[in-house]
């Protein structure tokens, strides 16, 4: 019997259901049976709803600075001086902006269970930081309020879900206690 889980995609794309085969099996059944559906691995990935990449941001910033100093600098020419530094001003402010969306626009959180450990994944403005969260002792708690999923081991508390919607976060806490249950 094969297992089917949902895999989250916060973009444009939203909720897709991927399949789930455990190792050794394959989607269309050409492999053999495989290990037990408690070795089945299952991947979770959520990543922030940007309109832009780095790269279109770039282009972005580069037009929309060369239109506002081109329209300075004509201003500037026919004697109103004043237009120019509060342009340059404008334009620092509006690139220090597009430096900070381009540099959260590829955040992202992977959650990968192999049946024994949880693996969690969270890069935020660049920086990436990597959990290995056991199985024995490992709780899955969600808040009331739909706040983010927290995944208890011991005194240690990672927190995933910050780039979900609410209802998300009810799903990946239920299927990570289902997971947690059938390993």
């Amino acid at each position: 019997m094969r297992r089917r889980s949902v895999a989250w995609c916060s973009g444009r794309c939203g909720p897709r259901s991927l399949p789930v085969v455990p190792d050794g099996g394959s989607v269309d059944g050409s492999a053999g049976a495989g290990p037990s559906a408690a070795t089945a691995r299952l991947r979770w990935c959520f990543r922030r709803n940007c309109a832009l990449t780095p790269r279109q941001c770039a282009w972005a910033f580069a037009l929309a600075a060369g239109a506002s100093l081109a329209v300075s600098s004509a201003f500037w020419a026919l004697g109103a001086q004043l237009v120019l530094p509060f342009a340059v001003l404008e334009t620092v402010a509006l690139g220090w902006a597009f430096v900070w969306y381009a540099r959260h626009a590829t955040d992202r959180e992977v959650l990968e269970w192999d049946g024994r450990r949880l693996l969690v994944e969270c890069e935020q403005g660049g920086a990436v930081v990597r959990h290995e969260l056991v199985r024995p002792g490992l709780q899955v708690l969600e808040a009331d309020d739909g706040g983010l999923v927290e995944l208890h081991v011991g005194p240690k508390v990672v927190r995933v879900g910050r780039h979900a919607r609410p209802e998300e976060r009810r799903q990946l806490a239920r299927e990570l206690r289902r997971a947690l249950c059938v390993a």
